[in-house]
C-alpha cells in the first residue's frame, strides 16, 4: 500500500487533474479532527476539538501516529504572570512555519481559573468573552514552547512564506492579529468584521487574505503598508487559498455549497460550482490543477479540475468531514472527520 514511492517522480510529472483519488488508509484513534495540516516537510498534524484537548501528528509516509500533545499549559511558565496553575484549550486550526521548525495551534477557548466566559458560535466583541492562546509547537520535540495571548475564539492561523508574521483571524473579537515572529509580540490588530476565518497569504508575503464569513469579502491587506481592498466574493466565504501563480483566489462558500474562483487581475469572480451541502475547507495541489474540497452535510470530499471548474471525484468519505489538507511529498490528500477519524487518499 505504502510501497509508491518508487514511482514518485512519474507519478509527479502528471498533473493530479490527470489522476485519481484512491482510499490509502483510514486512521483511528482518541481523536475528533477539526482540522488537519500538512507540513511540506513530512508531517500532518490534526487538531482535535474541545473534547479531546489534544494534537496528533503523524508521518507522512508511513501515516503512523509519532506524538500526541496534550493543550494543557501553565501561562505563567510562558510570562503571563496573571494566570495561575494549569490551563486547558481546545485546538482549531494549525500551521506549520515555511521551514517546518514550528506547528502554530489556535485554541477556540480556554479553561481555567478565572475563566467563565466561554465564546460561542453566535457572538460578538460586546460579548467580552474570555481571550484565548495560540500555541507554538517544536517539531524537534513535539512540546509547547510558546504561547501567545490572542483575541476571542480564535480560528484560522497562518504563517507567512517569508517566516516574518503568524496571523490569526478571531470568531467573535472580529478582528486579526498579526504577531512578528521576530519580536513574538502582536504588532497590529486589525479589525475586519463579522466572525473572520480563512486566510491565505500571496508567496512574496506581501498580501495577506482573510475571509469575513460574516458577509461576502474577503480582505486583502497589504501587509507592508496595512492599506485593504475589499473582494466581493459570494456570500458567507470560508475557506480560501491562491493559485500556485497567485493569480486567483478560491473560496468555498459555506451556506451555498459553492466553490468560487476569482480572478485578482480582473477583480471579479470567473468561475463557481456547487459541490455539496455546507462547502467548508479547501486546499489546491502543489501543481495547480486541482482544488479539494469538503461539504460538511453531504459527507464527500469533491475534487475539482481548475482548468474548467468541473468536478472529476465525488467520494463519499465520512460523516461531517470538516478538514482537508494536500500533503506535497507523497502527493496524497487527507481528510479530517469530526466523528473520529482521518481519511488518507492517494493521488494515483
Amino acid at each position: 500500500m505504502f510501497g509508491l514511492l518508487g514511482n514518485f517522480s512519474a507519478r509527479a510529472e502528471i498533473q493530479t487533474s490527470e489522476r485519481s483519488l484512491i482510499l490509502a488508509k483510514t486512521i483511528y484513534g482518541d481523536i475528533s479532527p477539526k482540522s488537519v495540516r500538512s507540513s511540506g516537510t513530512g508531517f500532518v498534524s490534526a487538531h482535535n476539538m474541545m473534547y479531546r484537548h489534544s494534537i496528533t501528528v503523524y508521518d507522512a509516509n508511513t501515516l503512523e501516529l509519532i506524538a500526541t500533545i496534550k493543550d494543557s499549559v501553565k501561562p505563567s511558565q510562558f510570562g503571563f504572570s496573571d494566570y495561575s496553575g494549569t490551563y486547558r484549550g481546545a485546538p482549531v486550526e494549525g500551521a506549520f512555519s515555511p521551514d517546518g521548525k514550528f506547528l502554530y495551534v489556535t485554541n477556540y477557548s480556554m479553561y481555567g481559573k478565572g475563566l467563565n466566559k466561554e465564546g460561542t458560535d453566535i457572538c460578538s466583541p460586546a460579548d467580552n468573552f474570555d481571550s484565548s492562546f495560540l500555541y507554538r509547537v517544536s517539531t524537534e520535540n513535539w512540546k509547547i514552547d510558546a504561547i501567545y495571548k490572542v483575541g476571542t475564539v480564535p480560528k484560522v492561523v497562518a504563517v507567512t512564506p517569508d517566516n516574518g508574521y503568524v496571523l490569526v483571524s478571531h470568531w467573535c473579537s472580529y478582528d486579526l492579529y498579526v504577531i512578528s515572529t521576530k519580536t513574538q509580540n502582536v504588532e497590529k490588530i486589525l479589525k475586519i468584521g463579522a466572525y473572520p476565518r480563512g486566510i491565505t497569504v500571496s508567496a512574496d508575503s506581501k498580501y495577506a487574505f482573510v475571509a469575513q464569513m460574516g458577509g461576502s469579502t474577503v480582505h486583502k491587506i497589504n501587509l507592508d503598508t496595512w492599506k485593504r481592498e475589499q473582494l466581493s466574493v459570494g456570500v458567507n466565504p470560508r475557506a480560501i487559498v491562491l493559485s500556485p501563480d497567485n493569480s486567483t483566489l478560491y473560496a468555498t462558500l459555506n451556506k451555498s455549497g459553492q466553490v468560487v474562483a476569482y480572478n485578482l487581475n480582473e477583480k471579479k469572480v470567473i468561475r463557481k460550482i456547487k459541490t455539496g451541502e455546507a462547502a467548508r475547507s479547501l486546499d489546491i495541489s502543489s501543481d495547480g490543477s486541482s482544488l479539494y474540497v469538503v461539504n460538511f452535510k453531504s459527507g464527500t470530499l469533491s475534487k475539482i479540475r481548475v482548468s474548467d471548474f468541473q468536478i472529476l471525484q465525488e467520494i463519499k468519505v465520512c460523516k461531517e468531514p470538516i478538514g482537508v489538507s494536500f500533503e506535497v511529498q507523497n502527493q496524497r490528500v487527507w481528510v479530517a472527520c469530526y466523528g473520529g477519524s482521518i481519511k488518507v487518499f492517494d493521488e494515483v
